[in-house]
């Protein structure tokens, strides 16, 4: 159980999918404020629900067969097809949130796609896949919270020209990246 919780807390903070590996950045950069948590909540079921039926696929039925180089080719479809049945589910879930328009920023989010192929790579189980996704999830939702909050504080600020707009949206980015670094004393291994 605590490696689970820890499992969790390292996917979230540590082993961030946005900062510690460049994946599921095109989100962060394209979101509006307006739908940051609907586009978090998203994620977040997104990636548990192709985390843990990826990892199910990859156990009972790619090793078994020995079919392990195919990983890819069905991980892939499996993210994008359940795209717009999960937004049609939270959308009737949750019908005051801003679902509409995040079918491709949901698409282009190459996290999901990631952490399935890091659930196979590590073949840990199904329930460390299913902490692994939850965590990465909840990170990529901080990461998103986080980030829109410093773009809206830095809208107003006195930015030289040069800088204005992507540059200082990457740089905030990589400022972020050296904070959560940080957390890398909070778990030893």
């Amino acid at each position: 159980m605590t490696e689970l919780v820890l499992t969790l807390i390292s996917a979230a903070l540590l082993n961030n999918l946005v900062l510690h590996w460049p994946l599921g950045v095109a989100p962060l950069l394209a979101g509006s404020r307006r739908q940051v948590h609907a586009l978090g909540l998203a994620t977040l079921c997104l990636m548990v629900v192709v985390g843990v039926i990826g990892q199910a696929i990859w156990q009972w039925i790619l090793l078994p067969l020995q079919l392990e180089a195919l990983r890819l080719f069905v991980f892939l479809p499996s993210s994008v097809l359940l795209i717009a049945p999960l937004l049609k589910l939270l959308a009737r879930g949750l019908p005051d949130w801003p679902f509409d328009g995040l079918w491709p920023l949901l698409l282009g989010n190459a996290g999901v796609l990631g952490l399935a192929l890091i659930n196979a790579q590590n073949d840990q189980g199904l329930l460390h896949a299913t902490a692994l996704s939850l965590g990465a999830g909840l990170g990529f939702w901080l990461v998103l919270s986080v980030f829109c909050d410093l773009r809206e504080r830095t809208a107003d600020n006195d930015i030289p020209l040069p800088f204005r707009g992507l540059p200082i949206d990457l740089i905030s980015a990589g400022l972020i990246a050296v904070i959560f670094l940080g957390f890398s004393g909070l778990i030893k291994t």
